[in-house]
């Protein structure tokens, strides 16, 4: 690789690492919009493999990770982000290689159920009272998982549109 090309990677990576940060921040300190700037925030890392690799998206995951842990006030608001939302850009990239479509929903949905249950039980472990819903947890689960396919939906728009629109004007090559 190029040296210019492999500096303008890495410059792209910091600009983005910083507004993935900045996502994670101002889902901790606004009243609303959480989840929209925790999905948003994972959108970033999929720029991140498309430019550098899988590699650059493990090194870029853990780099928002760690700084976000240390610049967001609130410590417990990164958990979705490291738990979920940015890794997800990495597990849909070694999923989406296997190029079965009902297998691949099959897996993310398995991962989705997964990190919802660590979640879930992490939260009734810290908080005495418990978990208690209006709702059954099996409409809970139904509507996660629909919610959660609408929004690899979206990711796979996003990528989709990073190719064919966005990339060239970023990186102009």
């Amino acid at each position: 690789m190029r040296r210019s090309l492999r500096t303008e990677i890495i410059a792209l990576n910091g600009v983005l690492g910083a507004l993935a940060v900045i996502c994670l921040l101002l889902a901790d300190v606004l009243p609303t919009s959480k989840i929209s700037l925790y999905a948003l925030s994972s959108f970033f890392v999929s720029i991140a493999i498309i430019e550098g690799g899988i590699r650059a998206g493990w090194i870029f995951y853990a780099a928002t990770a760690i700084l976000g842990s240390i610049i967001v006030p609130d410590k417990i608001s990164i958990v979705p982000y490291a738990l979920f939302f940015g890794v997800y850009g990495i597990i849909k990239f070694y999923i989406e290689k296997l190029n079965r479509i009902v297998i691949e929903y099959v897996l993310k949905v398995v991962f989705f159920n997964a990190c919802a249950a660590i979640i879930i039980l992490a939260a009734k472990s810290l908080f005495e009272a418990g978990l208690t819903s209006r709702f059954p947890w099996v409409a809970l689960v139904i509507a996660g998982e629909i919610i959660f396919l609408v929004y690899d939906f979206v990711y796979t728009l996003f990528i989709n549109y990073y190719r064919d629109r966005l990339r060239a004007k970023i990186l102009k090559r």
